[in-house]
C-alpha cells in the first residue's frame, strides 16, 4: 500500500515538475548577478556605511532600497505605557527613530539625484496590522514611482506579522495608495505561503523579493503563483567577507545586501512600482506535497513556528533585533 501511494504521488509530482519553470526563469536561477545585463539592486538599514560617490561609480546598480518603518512608532512623550522600558530607554529609543527618519530621508534625495529607483521597506512586526501600514506610509511618504515592500521575517506570530495580519497591512496599503506592496521574504516562508495560497490568498499573488544565499535557485520556481521572484537577494553579511563575496558593491563593507533582478535596468523601471497583483493559480501536486510536509501532525503538539526551521534570512536588520538562521544558506 505505501509503495503504491509513493508510486501515485510520483506520477502526479514528476510530470509537474518536468514542465519547469518559464524560460526567463531558466536562464536567471544560476548567478544571474554575473550577467551584465541584469540589474542590480542595493538595500541598506540604517547601520550600513555607504560612500555614495563610489556606490553610483558602477553602473550595474540600478535601485536603492532602504529600510523605513519597523512595527509600530516609538514614543515621543514617553508618558504612559511604553512597552515595559523605562522612560530614559523610551526616550533613547525615540532618539534613534528621529536619525533614522532623517537619514532616510537624506538617501532617498541622494539616490533619486544619482538616477537610481528608490524603494522602502517596512520590518513587520506583532501588533496592529493597520496601525502598522499606516507608520510605514507616514515614514515612508512612497511616491508613486517608488516601490513599497513589506518584510516578513518569518510565519512565527510571536516573533513577526501574522500572515493573516500581512494580508491586512498589505490590503490596507492598497486602500490608501491604490498599489499593493512587493513582498519580501525567505525560501520557507514563501513555500509555505505557496503551499496555503487559498488561505492567503493577496500574500500568495505579491510580487516576491526572494532572500536566499545560495549560488542557485534550480527548481524553485515556479512555485504557487510566482513563475519568477521580481528580485533575489543573493548577498549580505551570511555570505560575504573579505577574502569571497558573490558581488561586491563599491563604497560599501560586506554587510551590504546585494540584489539581482532577471532583466535590464530598463524593464525594471517598466515595472518597479507598479503593485499589481500576480495571476491567481490552482495548487498543483509539487505545492499539495509541501502542504502535507507543513500540517500539524493530530495530536503532535507542534505549532507553525516549529515546523519552520529556516525562519529567517535577511541581513537588513542588526542581527541583535532578528535571530538568524542559517541552515537555508
Amino acid at each position: 500500500m505505501r509503495q503504491s501511494w509513493r508510486n501515485l504521488l510520483l506520477r502526479l509530482v514528476v510530470p509537474a515538475l518536468a514542465a519547469g519553470a518559464p524560460t526567463e526563469a531558466a536562464s536567471a536561477d544560476t548567478l544571474p548577478w554575473k550577467n551584465s545585463s541584469n540589474a542590480l539592486i542595493v538595500d541598506a538599514y540604517e547601520l550600513n556605511t555607504i560612500d555614495w560617490n563610489s556606490l553610483v561609480s558602477d553602473k550595474r546598480i540600478a535601485a536603492f532600497i532602504s529600510k523605513a518603518s519597523d512595527g509600530l512608532p516609538e514614543s515621543f512623550s514617553c508618558t504612559g505605557d511604553h512597552a515595559g522600558d523605562t522612560v530614559a530607554h523610551c526616550k533613547t529609543m525615540w532618539r534613534k527613530y528621529a536619525v533614522s527618519r532623517e537619514l532616510f530621508q537624506t538617501r532617498r534625495l541622494v539616490a533619486r539625484a544619482a538616477g537610481l529607483l528608490w524603494g522602502s521597506y517596512h520590518l513587520a512586526r506583532p501588533g496592529n496590522p493597520v496601525d502598522q501600514a499606516n507608520h510605514f506610509l507616514e515614514y515612508a511618504d512612497p511616491k508613486d514611482d517608488e516601490m513599497m515592500i513589506l518584510d516578513l521575517e518569518g510565519i512565527d506570530p510571536q516573533k513577526f506579522m501574522s500572515l493573516e495580519d500581512a494580508q491586512i497591512f498589505a490590503g490596507h496599503i492598497r486602500a490608501r495608495t491604490g498599489r499593493y506592496p512587493v513582498l519580501y521574504t525567505n525560501h520557507n516562508t514563501a513555500r509555505y505561503i505557496a503551499a496555503y495560497r487559498n488561505d492567503y490568498p493577496v500574500l500568495a499573488r505579491l510580487p516576491i523579493w526572494y532572500a536566499r544565499y545560495k549560488p542557485d535557485v534550480k527548481g524553485v520556481f515556479p512555485m504557487g503563483n510566482w513563475d519568477n521572484y521580481l528580485m533575489w537577494q543573493f548577498s549580505s553579511g551570511a555570505n560575504c567577507s573579505k577574502r569571497r563575496c558573490p558581488y561586491r558593491v563599491p563604497g560599501t563593507l560586506t554587510d551590504i545586501d546585494v540584489n539581482v533582478a532577471p532583466m535590464s535596468r530598463a524593464e525594471l523601471a517598466k515595472i518597479w512600482a507598479r503593485g499589481n497583483l500576480l495571476p491567481a493559480r490552482e495548487p498543483d501536486p509539487p505545492l499539495i506535497l509541501a502542504k502535507i510536509e507543513m500540517e500539524p501532525r493530530a495530536g503532535s503538539g507542534m505549532d507553525i513556528a516549529a515546523l519552520a526551521p529556516d525562519p529567517i534570512v535577511t541581513s537588513s536588520t542588526p542581527q541583535n533585533q532578528v535571530v538568524r538562521a542559517r541552515r537555508d544558506f
